[in-house]
């Protein structure tokens, strides 16, 4: 699972990347033909990940529920987003990856409650929620990627 942990560390580089140099005015801007916003796709990565492996191994997650709450599968930007709010997401996104390494190494993750993916993929274990949550980041790379360009930034 180490090459794991490293594409993790590379598309969350990606995705902290993307937004450099992006105002929280343009972090908050859902443009046209679009369902969401810069920040809701980082918050969303880091939410995603938290459900996919620590929820659905019974292990408690480790994002405040309000957090979980607005990024989860389903959820749409409600509010502006402020930039304190911004600032954290941007730390998740590297503890979140530590954190996660930690637990791994630790065998904190003892059981898993199968889950069908929207993707029309079932995970059946930490080691497929670890890989395929790197698909699902890669996908929301991707669409940072197309709202900044839809934005033309």
């Amino acid at each position: 699972m180490q090459q794991d942990i490293a594409i993790l560390k590379a598309t969350r580089a990606n995705i902290l990347k993307q937004m450099e140099g992006v105002s929280l005015e343009q972090l908050n801007e859902i443009p046209d033909g679009f369902n969401n916003n810069l920040i809701w796709n980082a918050g969303h990565v880091a939410v995603t990940q938290q459900l996919l492996c620590y929820a659905m191994s019974g292990v408690e997650v480790k994002l405040p529920k309000e957090i979980i709450a607005a990024y989860r599968k389903g959820a749409k930007p409600e509010s502006t987003v402020t930039q304190t709010e911004v600032d954290q997401i941007k730390a998740w996104l590297t503890t979140s990856i530590d954190w996660l390494a930690a637990d791994l190494g630790a065998g904190v993750f003892k059981t898993y409650k199968e889950y069908a993916t929207s993707y029309g993929f079932t995970l059946t274990s930490i080691a497929d929620a670890v890989s395929f949550n790197n698909v699902h980041e890669g996908m929301h790379l991707g669409y940072m990627i197309a709202l900044k360009k839809k934005l033309g930034l």
